[in-house]
C-alpha cells in the first residue's frame, strides 16, 4: 500500500474522531423538555445552585458536567390517600380521599430545593391525613353521610390551604370511600328497630283513638235513637210497639214458611183433640 493511501487513510480516521467527538459533545449539550413538563436546571458553579430560571418546552442548552436539567411532570396528577380516624361521637370511620393535584410551575426551584422529585410523597400523605382528621373530628357518624357535600368542601377548602405552604395547587377533591366499624352498623340497626317501634305505637295510639272516637259517635247515636224512641212511645203509646211486634212475627213467620222441615200449627187445644179423634 503506497504512502499516499496511507496518508489519506490517516486523515479520514482523524476526520472522523474529531467528528465523533464533536457529535458526541453536541448532544451531551442538547436536552429535550417534553409537553406538560418543566426543567429546573442545577449549575455546579453558581449560587444558589439550582437556577430560578424554569426552562419550557422543547430543546435547550446546557453546559455538559457543568448543568445538569431536573424534569418534573407540570400535569394534574390523581392520588389517593386513606385515613382511619374517629368521629364526634367516637364512632371508628375510614375514609379514602382522592386528590387531582400539581406543582405551582413558577415555584418549582423551591419545591425541588425542598422537596425534591418526589414531592407528592414527601407533603401529600401527612397533610391529607392531618386534614382529615381535624374535619372529622367536628361531625358526628350521621352527619359524615348526611352531609357529606359540606364534608368534601371544608376538607377542600382546609387542605387547598395546607398544600399552598408547600407550592403545591390542587384542583379537585372528593371523597370515595366512608366505611364505618362494626358498633356504628349495630347502632345504625338499632335506630331503626326503634323508629320502627315508635312508628308502631304511634299507630297504635292512633287507631285506639279512632275506636274511641267510634265508639263516642255510636254511643251518641243510640241515645239519641233511643231518645227518639222514648219520645215516640209517649206520643203515640202502645201502638208503636204493637206494630214492631207484629212485623216482627210476620219476619219469624215467612223464615219457618220456608223451611222444609218445620210445620206449622195453630195455637189452641182445639186442633190437637181433632188430631186424636181422627187417629182412632
Amino acid at each position: 500500500m503506497s504512502a499516499s493511501i496511507l496518508n489519506g487513510l490517516n486523515g479520514f480516521a482523524r476526520v472522523a474522531l474529531v467528528g465523533g467527538v464533536g457529535l458526541g459533545a453536541l448532544q451531551a449539550s442538547l436536552y429535550d423538555v417534553d409537553v406538560g413538563h418543566r426543567v429546573v436546571m442545577y449549575n455546579r458553579f453558581a449560587n444558589p445552585a439550582i437556577e430560578e430560571k424554569v426552562r419550557g418546552e422543547g430543546t435547550g442548552f446546557l453546559i455538559p458536567w457543568v448543568q445538569t436539567p431536573h424534569h418534573y411532570d407540570i400535569r394534574l396528577q390523581a392520588r389517593q390517600y386513606e385515613t382511619q380516624t374517629g368521629t364526634k361521637d367516637l364512632q371508628n370511620v375510614k375514609i379514602t380521599l382522592r386528590v387531582m393535584v400539581k406543582p405551582n410551575i413558577e415555584m418549582l426551584p423551591t419545591i425541588h430545593r425542598e422537596l425534591g422529585q418526589k414531592y407528592h410523597d414527601q407533603v401529600l400523605p401527612s397533610i391529607c391525613n392531618e386534614v382529615l382528621k381535624g374535619v372529622v373530628a367536628d361531625y358526628n357518624a350521621e352527619q359524615l353521610l348526611i352531609q357529606r357535600d359540606q364534608v368534601a368542601a371544608n376538607i377542600t377548602e382546609n387542605l387547598s390551604r395546607r398544600a399552598k405552604e408547600f407550592n403545591l395547587l390542587l384542583h379537585d377533591v372528593a371523597i370515595t370511600h366512608l366505611t364505618y366499624g362494626n358498633e356504628f352498623a349495630k347502632a345504625i340497626e338499632a335506630k331503626q328497630v326503634a323508629s320502627q317501634e315508635a312508628e308502631r305505637a304511634k299507630f297504635i295510639v292512633e287507631k285506639t283513638e279512632f275506636e274511641k272516637q267510634a265508639t263516642v259517635i255510636k254511643a251518641a247515636g243510640e241515645a239519641e235513637s233511643a231518645q227518639i224512641l222514648s219520645q215516640s212511645f209517649q206520643e203515640s203509646g202502645k201502638g208503636l210497639i204493637e206494630i214492631r211486634r207484629i212485623e216482627a212475627a210476620k219476619e219469624i213467620a215467612e223464615t219457618l214458611a220456608r223451611s222444609r222441615n218445620v210445620t206449622y200449627l195453630p195455637s189452641g187445644q182445639g186442633v190437637l183433640m181433632s188430631l186424636a179423634a181422627r187417629t182412632q
